[in-house]
């Protein structure tokens, strides 16, 4: 039986060359060493021909469905395939009939579904009873992430084989064979390349061999050979036969969260020409612009933060300017930003601290407003304690006050020493100073019987006390407390 569960047919000379030069044995499969190679256990599962079920995933042209053909040739059991994108539930169903009917007479069944991500849930979950009770050995070949695309129970019974874009010597490997081989290739033809042109070809399938066999395939079959017979297939004929890279890339998938991914890291890492990279695969391969602009200004709080605070403005200004101006010319501007972020020094202390904020906000005690914080713009207010005690810090020297903000001893921001961040972190440091000195005084005036510093003093009695002229006082014309931001 051949892939798709039909007799086994000769090879037509017509069929594509990617599909002529499949492989049929182990020996003759390149690539995917890192799963396929001597001692892998999927090598050593095939050669004892003791399958479970199996899920092939990885981008198109690396070798999924040709291993399936490695293993329709090699296996005992009965081999069965389907293609997601035309097989319905009933063709599923006649196909678990089949296997079930080999059970009982001690033969198994593998069942191959390539684009298994193009079953819906429903579908799939048809496939999960007879699966699970070993009734088919099932190999799933996608190109979509399986912790994504398929059914959570279909997965954690199945062994996941990533496959990898194909390598360059490996990709060269394949076209080599393909122009030897007189039965199945293009070796009955005369053909002369260029070692350009394999280099081209090569470079431009980006790592799928169906591409590059398309391409040569399409060049040598369309060249006028010369007067003794030879086609010549030059660097000029190979950028004929595949004119665009095709970038594997789904703006919904893996790709596209492994490239922005990449991109961020990249910024983070202070690498701007890591960052430009998988900015331009984003770009070429058609990703939102607004998507690129908002990882840019997200990595400017995140990352970069105090350590250089005009990053946010410029990453910003360059999110408002990209989407005003429009590509092609937005590539420009977003890549200003980009470096000057990747080359900006680092701080990632804002984000730390809003997340462990968070962190008791969500999990501890909520600590109330302390009353002298309290808002105070409304009658009455004075009459329940709001307000009274608080210092307006801008009549302080240095624009600053000893206050409580809190009420319980917190520190969720920690500068560092990178860039500006520095001086905040000075600053910090000399406020702590001063007020560690304000509350050894007070402590010292309290045991000399006289009020600590910024403890209200005493009140006459059935009359609040009112914010005092002086460091204390509200100015007028202004809301005092809490009212004030």
């Amino acid at each position: 039986m051949d892939l798709f569960g039909e007799a086994a047919q000769p090879e037509v000379p017509w069929a594509p060359l990617a599909v002529r030069m499949t492989p049929r044995t182990l020996e003759e499969f390149v690539g995917q060493e890192h799963i396929l190679g001597e001692g892998k256990l999927l090598r050593r599962m095939l050669r004892a021909d003791r399958l479970s079920s199996l899920i092939f995933y990885g981008p198109p042209g690396t070798g999924k469905t040709a291993l399936a053909h490695v293993i329709a040739n090699t296996t005992q059991a009965a081999f069965e395939g389907l293609n997601a994108s035309s097989a319905t539930v009933a063709d599923v169903r006649q196909v678990l009939g089949r296997a079930r009917d080999r059970l009982h007479a001690s033969r198994r069944t593998v069942l191959f579904i390539d684009e298994l991500h193009r079953f819906n849930r429903a579908q799939q979950d048809v496939l999960l009873p007879d699966v699970e009770q070993g009734v088919v050995i099932l190999i799933g070949a996608t190109t979509q992430n399986p912790f994504f695309a398929i059914n959570a129970p279909l997965v954690s019974r199945s062994q996941i084989f990533q496959f990898e874009p194909l390598g360059r010597t490996e990709v060269r490997t394949i076209l080599e064979r393909a122009l030897a081989d007189r039965e199945r290739g293009l070796g009955q033809y005369q053909v002369r390349v260029t070692p350009e042109a394999l280099d081209h070809l090569v470079e431009m399938s980006d790592g799928d061999a169906r591409r590059a066999l398309s391409a040569l395939e399409v060049g040598v079959l369309s060249a006028e050979p010369d007067a003794a017979g030879v086609i010549h297939y030059d660097l000029d004929v190979a950028a004929e036969s595949i004119q665009r890279k095709a970038i594997v890339y789904d703006g919904t998938g893996d790709e596209h969260y492994d490239a922005a991914s990449a991109f961020i890291k990249s910024m983070r890492g202070s690498d701007p020409d890591a960052a430009l990279y998988w900015m331009a695969k984003m770009l070429e391969a058609g990703e939102d612009l607004r998507f690129i602009a908002r990882r840019i200004v997200i990595c400017a709080a995140e990352d970069v933060g105090n350590a250089e605070p005009q990053a946010l403005e410029v990453a910003t200004a360059a999110m408002q300017a990209a989407e005003f101006v429009g590509l092609p010319e937005a590539r420009i501007i977003l890549a200003q930003a980009v470096t000057f972020i990747a080359c900006a020094p680092k701080s990632n202390a804002s984000y730390l601290g809003i997340a462990r904020a968070l962190d008791d906000v969500q999990n501890e005690r909520t600590v109330p407003v302390p009353k002298h914080l309290r808002g105070t713009g409304y009658r009455g207010a004075a009459r329940l304690g709001h307000g009274v005690g608080y210092q307006y810090a801008h009549e302080g020297e240095g624009h600053w006050v000893d206050q409580e903000y809190l009420g319980v001893e917190k520190t969720y921001y920690e500068p560092t020493d990178q860039g500006f961040e520095a001086r905040l972190k000075a600053r910090l440091e000399e406020l702590r100073r001063r007020r560690e000195q304000a509350e050894a005084g007070a402590g010292q005036r309290g045991a000399a019987g006289e009020p600590g510093a910024g403890e209200p003093g005493p009140v006459e009695p059935g009359r609040p006390e009112r914010a005092r002229k002086g460091r204390g006082a509200k100015p007028k014309g202004r809301r005092a407390g809490g009212d004030q931001g």
